[in-house]
């Protein structure tokens, strides 16, 4: 059925090219994922195995088997752009994630999402890499808005999307499902035209 506006971003801007690799203000590098690295399934199993982020995240990843699928998936959900998602490296190797979810190109609409590894933690990498992810999809690609999702007990996340200038909307009831209930969530949102890390 025809639609009585156009999309916001043009179907196969993604699929079009490769993943870009964007470098953050910080130093950082955010890289496409690589299937069948070691140092890559080593990160996802590190990361899987962490309590902080298995208390709010829904995957259980145990084996190198179970990480190479979810590595491959990124490559697909490119490809299908539908999702993108970044390996965050430094000096010393992958320290963390950051990902644009639920990706709309016609709407304009993704969500941002990150976690970040134990030993790498307190260091800024959530601010730094969703600084520069967020500033790529609004002025590189061309989204309109970005939204931050968290459980309402989680302060670390609300601090990081104040500290990326995403504006805190409401409070969303019992609209996430962790390993010990339903959790409210709060929804912030970054607007194409406001500055990442300003006020929005």
């Amino acid at each position: 059925m025809p639609r009585t506006v156009g999309p916001v971003v043009q179907p196969g801007s993604l699929s079009a090219g490769p993943q870009p690799e964007l470098t953050t203000a910080g130093g950082l590098l955010l890289r496409p994922w690589r299937p069948d690295d070691a140092d890559d399934v080593a990160a996802v199993l590190t990361a899987f195995a962490d309590p902080e982020i298995q208390r709010w995240g829904v995957r259980h990843i145990v084996t190198a088997a179970q990480a190479n699928a979810w590595l491959r998936g990124w490559t697909a959900a490119w490809i299908a752009e539908t999702d993108a998602c970044w390996a965050v490296a430094g000096a010393d190797g992958v320290v963390g994630r950051v990902a644009l979810r639920r990706l709309d190109l016609a709407g304009g609409i993704a969500e941002l999402a990150y976690w970040v590894l134990p030993a790498a933690r307190r260091r800024g990498v959530a601010s730094d890499a969703g600084a520069e992810a967020s500033r790529w999809a609004v002025e590189e690609l061309g989204l309109h808005r970005l939204e931050l999702c968290h459980s309402v007990h989680n302060p670390g996340s609300c601090a990081v999307a104040r500290r990326l200038g995403y504006a805190l909307e409401g409070t969303q009831r019992d609209a996430m499902l962790h390993v010990d209930g339903w959790h409210d969530m709060h929804l912030h949102a970054l607007l194409r035209g406001r500055a990442v890390g300003g006020t929005n």
